[in-house]
Formats: C-alpha cells, structure tokens, sequence
C-alpha cells in the first residue's frame, strides 16, 4: 500500500468522523426560558416559554411547575411559536401565588434525543 493511497485513507476516515460527530453529540439544551432562571417576577406570567439548542418534540415532551400551585402540563398543552420548534411554550391559565417556583422539563428533541432539567423563579 503506497503512503499516498494510505494518507488518502486516513483523510477519508477523519472527514467521515468530523462530519458524524456533531450528529452523535445533538442534545437539546436549555438556553434561555422566561421568565428567567432565578428571576423575582413581579406578577404572576402568563406563560412559560424555554428556548433549546435545537428544536423539541412538544408531544413527547412534559413540564411541571412545583411550588405553592404544583401543575403538570400534559404535552397537549405544550406548543411551539410559530413554527419553530426551539421554543416551547407552556401557557399558564391560573395566577400563580406569591412564592418560589421549580420548573422541571424534559424533552425529546427532533433527533429523538432526551434531555431533562430544572429552574427556579420567584413570584412576588
């Protein structure tokens, strides 16, 4: 085997790796949510919105809000703005009561991957 045919090959075998490894590491992960990760909200919001690394699957997807109003938001509630599939939207039909809140999410990104985590907010 001459050293060209022999660096040709390795060459082929580090595009292949470069190009299927940003596939094998796809995570949806939590960039921004509102209101905002230890955030103190004057008012109750009117909803939930988490922005992901890359787009969700709302209907297998689930977020629950514990706190002084515990809810579980089935996926049928979940829905993306307009579209896109980065931001999930979690309408919220209650006032929620003065105090500290956890909102927990997992999701199943359009990949089929699952990621899963947590913040708080504080309602004033």
């Amino acid at each position: 085997m001459s050293k060209a045919f022999l660096a040709l090959r390795v060459l082929c075998a580090f595009l292949f790796t470069a190009a299927v490894a940003p596939a094998a590491f796809a995570h949806a992960h939590l960039v921004s949510s509102a209101p905002a990760a230890n955030a103190l909200v004057q008012g109750t919001p009117q909803q939930l919105v988490l922005t992901f690394t890359e787009g969700v699957e709302p209907r297998f997807s689930r977020v629950t809000l514990a706190g002084p109003l515990a809810v579980t938001f089935p996926s049928a509630q979940l829905s993306s703005e307009n579209g896109d599939k980065t931001r999930l939207q979690v309408p919220l039909d209650k006032a929620l009561p003065t105090g500290e809140y956890q909102v927990s999410w997992k999701v199943v990104s359009v990949d089929g991957h699952r990621t899963q985590g947590t913040y708080r907010f504080t309602v004033k």
